[in-house]
């Protein structure tokens, strides 16, 4: 999976434990106990993460509400907002497929 600069740096170093996507068919097929590859979207690093929960929901708004803000991937200082990911997906695609929080840990 491809991540942006930030949160790809957060995970590496264990900030960042929820990556929230679209639960489309690709990630249906994820599973407790797989291996994740991110890569980071700037310096084409890579970085293997082991599944440890994934945690489905309606909206991002409900995934939102069950995770703080650093899990996520947000600083201190900063708003947590579902809104942030409509960038990504579209309302149809989050009402047809739904979403997931995929816990995860660095090895």
């Amino acid at each position: 999976m491809k991540l942006q600069n930030e949160p790809f740096t957060n995970i590496k170093k264990g900030l960042k434990t929820i990556e929230m996507r679209l639960f489309d068919e690709k990630r249906q097929q994820i599973k407790v106990g797989d291996t994740i590859e991110f890569t980071n979207m700037f310096s084409s690093e890579k970085l293997n993460v082991k599944v440890i929960g994934l945690h489905k929901f309606k909206n991002f708004e409900e995934l939102y509400s069950h995770f703080n803000k650093k899990q996520l991937g947000y600083k201190q200082t900063e708003i947590a907002s579902p809104n942030d990911m409509n960038q990504y997906y579209t309302n149809e695609d989050i009402e047809k497929y739904g979403v997931v929080g995929i816990e995860i840990k660095t090895f």
